[in-house]
């Protein structure tokens, strides 16, 4: 046992004891610590104990990975520079004493699992001067108001956490801050005006928040040096501002939201994309846009406009070869388009849902109204025509397809490299002015960098990977590699506007990696590696015999709760995914107490938890024989790790071990909304919340059917799985059971469905894809049509023996329609209704052709709301008809009603 734990902490520490630094001397086994600083790589906790008055060591003169101080001593101490801890695993929580050093310049913790919140003393460090960076992790709580004292930032990089509450307007105070990204979080309140007065911002990205309520203020105008704003999926209401003031905008986004009234008319000539789609915007879609000779994409779709499909907004453009543009006017009140409708080769138009294309004169735009969705295709390699003789094999040598020497054997490095905000749409149009941009910071030739490969993730983030040749040898030497690996991983390029900030994901060495020193050995002198080594031996196996008997004590404590699960279960590693242990979740929950026991399924039980920075959690624990097995665990944890919306379920990471599968989600405090219809609930849902709800629970499909890369199908989509946070705003949890959506095939197309084995909830399951095996999206589409019958009726799917897409369709067949709805509704506007059980019916339809695709159920569900009183679309919507004028009202408790059944026939009573 000693001896497998020797080997263990061996492999996972960095052989280093402590460290001098200019604030404090501290010992800790088990922290990295600012006041000393200790790696153990996959932890990193906030302790600050044991205070020593010497420590041997240090950072700065062992070369500590990821650990960069001044070149030379300052004031007699040396002073750390830089921390990049990134993508180290590492876990715990952030350190107050981060604040304690005084000298630091970047601040680099990305692509971790670090939780709880940002402690306020970060703010003293005013040196910080390039960049913060903390994304990728599960950090959460407010951003301190103390960072507007970081005044030499330039970059705040913050976003996929779980960061909360209220953007600090203090943040107006940073005179040259470049880029604020904090896009996928759960930040809300209002959208501060005073981030216009932030004199610098080039960057600002704040996508999928919730603002709700809140307007794009006015001030926005004056951001006179923005290049990109992306506001997508906030919860924005009001309408767009003046932004023609703006003069080098050059990416807008503000899809998803409520925004109203009309499309911008003037903005810069520099633009490249607008995507102003899934708002109320109404009236015409302006002629100024016609005269922005950059355009790469316009999106206006799911809107409310009218008028004409423009013609002439290609005309002051130029294509070259891999030039484009989209325009994309889908699902609006387009009526009219010119007889001679001819866009360039270039030019791809989408007018599928506008009643242009119903006309029948419009035979010749017929390839316009095709419903489609644009993905970007990747760059094809361009390949040398000329016959090279094969390059040796004794290392990774290959041609560089764009050097002068084309038939040169070389050994290239590979590049990992994303652009993380940037502003365009197209990237092919770009790579030359990238690639140009890139080499000259680099100090290399242009030919010297080759783009291998190039896919746009969800962000839209653009993920390249490049492979850097020699100029005219065969090998770097290792000077050359070293320099270049320092300027790409100590952030000391700053790219051109357009393609905004970067991320280094790997830098590989291959051929080359026997050549370069570990950067843990230099400067290390051959005593002092043996006494290093000595002493850490020394110290693993002291380690391991403490470890022995804690896990012997903490077997003996658990053996009793812990259950034997499948022995061939696979270990479960998935970046950006907290991974608890089993003791974690033990402390979580009072030692899985019926107490905190908030729920039950097939899967197994459910607990409410608090982790150990406060944060409460829901964790899902599987029971021993449970429906879902380990393929259903490792899909929702690893398709929940990549997806962004505001109305999905956030997983807040998972536990594997001890014979244990929980997983542990962000906690909802209202439950589940089968938990609200049920005859039990004491205070009922009102029709203005349920309609939310049903809107909520749309868009977080429709996310999954055309946002997701590749899109999702969910397949288990019921009442049960949808969630309520406390503002009863609709979470869909569950992707045990969720299927990606298929590819392309040989050749190039896309099939509409998955053959798959039939999995779901009986009463929930599309017909059609239970007798066919046929998966499609229209399948979710009849799943969310059973939930809003449920919704309308308080009926549960299946109940003795009676279906309820089967019961609805009877009554409104026989002019039943209103006495079935849930008497618990009290109030509520008969159109509306009418409309929603029309949506709900034909989601239902046995034909899957026949059913609304779910950007239709959402754009339905808007109007819906649109169309109801403005007092009763707020969350205290008013149930006493009496205190409502000039709206006709339904109320299912007032037997006089004209829609009503007669006295002669009983209602249906809530379920």
């Amino acid at each position: 046992m000693i001896g497998v734990f020797l080997i263990f902490y061996g492999a996972i520490m960095t052989i280093s004891p402590t460290c001098i630094l200019h604030v404090a001397q501290a010992w800790s086994t088990d922290s990295l610590e600012i006041g000393a600083l200790r790696i153990i790589r996959g932890s990193l906790i906030d302790n600050m104990n044991n205070l020593k008055s010497w420590s041997k060591g240090d950072p700065c003169t062992s070369n500590w990975t990821g650990i960069f101080c001044y070149p030379a001593p300052k004031d007699g101490y040396l002073h750390i520079r830089e921390l990049q801890l990134l993508k180290l695993n590492l876990s715990g929580t952030l350190a107050p004493e981060l604040g304690l050093l005084s000298h630091l310049e970047i601040l680099d913790f990305m692509w971790n699992g670090i939780h709880g919140t940002i402690p306020k003393e970060i703010g003293n460090i005013t040196s910080l001067k390039l960049l913060l960076q903390i994304d990728q992790n599960q950090i959460s709580g407010p951003i301190p108001k103390s960072f507007a004292n970081l005044r030499k930032i330039k970059h705040l990089h913050m976003n996929n956490n779980s960061l909360s509450g209220q953007i600090p307007p203090e943040l107006s105070r940073l005179p040259i801050l470049y880029h604020f990204l904090v896009d996928n979080n759960n930040f809300s309140g209002y959208l501060p005006p005073e981030l216009a007065s932030l004199p610098s911002l080039k960057i600002l990205q704040l996508d999928n928040n919730n603002f709700s309520g809140s307007s794009i203020p006015a001030s926005f105008s004056n951001m006179t040096m923005l290049v990109k704003l992306s506001l997508r999926n906030c919860s924005l209401q009001g309408a767009i501002p003046d932004l023609s003031q703006i003069p080098r905008l050059g990416y807008l986004d503000l899809s998803w939201n409520q925004l109203k009234g009309p499309l911008p008319s003037k903005l810069s000539i520099d633009i490249t994309t607008i995507v102003l789609s899934h708002n109320y915007l109404n009236g015409t879609i302006p002629l100024t846009f016609s005269g922005l000779p950059k355009l790469q994409k316009l999106s206006l779709a799911n809107n409310l406009l009218t008028g004409s499909v423009p013609s002439s907004i290609w005309q002051n453009m130029t294509f070259n070869t891999n030039d484009t543009l989209l325009l994309d006017f889908q699902n609006n009140s387009l009526t009219d388009i010119s007889d001679d409708y001819s866009p360039p080769a270039n030019v791809t138009i989408l007018l599928y849902g506008n009643p242009v294309c119903d006309s029948e004169n419009q035979l010749d735009i017929v390839h316009f109204c095709q419903l489609k969705t644009i993905s970007e295709a990747s760059r094809n390699s361009t390949k040398s025509k000329i016959m090279c003789r094969r390059c040796p094999v004794d290392k990774d040598y290959e041609h560089n397809p764009l050097s002068p020497m084309q038939c040169l054997c070389a050994v290239p490095l590979g590049v990992g490299f994303r652009l993380k905000s940037p502003g365009i749409s197209d990237f092919r149009s770009y790579i030359n002015d990238f690639e140009i941009n890139l080499t000259s910071l680099l100090h290399l030739f242009v030919y010297q960098l080759y783009i291998d490969s190039f896919i746009w993730e969800s962000g839209p983030r653009l993920n390249m990977q490049l492979k850097l040749f020699p100029s005219n040898v065969s090998v770097f030497n290792v000077s050359e590699i070293l320099r270049l690996r320092g300027i790409l991983a100590g952030w000391e390029i700053t790219l051109s506007d357009v393609f905004g900030p970067y991320e280094l994901l790997n830098f590989t060495l291959g051929s080359y990696a026997s050549d370069i020193p570990d950067a843990s050995e230099s400067g290390l002198s051959k005593n002092a590696m043996v006494g290093i080594l000595v002493g850490a031996v020394a110290g693993a196996i002291a380690v391991s015999v403490a470890v022995t008997v804690l896990i012997m004590r903490r077997y003996r404590g658990y053996r009793a709760i812990s259950r034997k699960r499948s022995s061939m279960r696979t270990s479960i590693k998935i970046n950006d995914v907290k991974c608890f242990t089993f003791e974690d979740m033990a402390r979580a929950t009072s030692n899985f107490s019926n107490s905190t026991q908030v729920g039950q399924g097939g899967y197994g039980k459910v607990y409410r938890g608090t982790l150990v920075d406060g944060t409460p959690v829901a964790i899902k624990r599987a029971q021993e024989g449970s429906v879902q097995g380990s393929k259903e665990f490792s899909t929702e944890i690893e398709l929940l790790s990549r997806l962004h919306h505001r109305n999905l379920v956030s997983l807040v990471g998972y536990c594997d071990e001890q014979d244990e599968q929980m997983l542990v989600y962000e906690f909802m405090p209202n439950g589940t909304l089968r938990d609200h219809l049920s005859a039990k609930c004491t205070e009922p849902l009102s029709f203005s919340k349920r309609l939310h709800i049903a809107l909520g629970s749309a868009r977080g499909i429709l996310y999954l059917h055309s946002e997701a890369n590749p899109p999702i199908f969910h397949r288990d989509i019921k009442a049960s799985n949808i969630l309520l946070d406390f503002k009863f705003v609709a979470k869909v949890a569950d992707f045990g059971l969720s299927r990606l959506a298929p590819g392309h095939d040989a050749e190039g197309i896309t099939p509409g469905h998955i053959s798959t084995v039939v999995k779901g909830t009986p009463g929930y399951l599309d017909p059609e894809y239970l007798l066919t095996h046929k998966l499609t999206d229209r399948s979710d589409v009849y799943s969310l049509g059973v939930v809003f019958l449920e919704l309308l009726t308080g009926m549960r799917p299946i109940s003795h023996g009676k279906n309820i897409v089967r019961e609805v369709k009877t009554a409104c067949q026989c002019g039943l329609m209103f006495s079935i709805i849930d008497s618990r509704m009290n109030a509520y506007p008969s159109e509306c209704m009418e409309k929603f059980i029309s949506l709900a019916l034909g989601c239902c339809h046995d034909e899957t052709d026949v059913r609304p695709s779910m950007s239709e159920v959402v754009r339905e569900l808007e109007n819906i709301l649109h169309m109801m009183p403005e007092d009763a679309t707020s969350e205290d919507l008013v149930t006493d008809s009496s205190k409502i004028v000039s709206v006709s009202f339904v109320s299912s408790e007032s037997s006089g009603a004209d829609h009503l059944v007669s006295s002669g026939i009983p209602a249906v009573a809530a379920r």
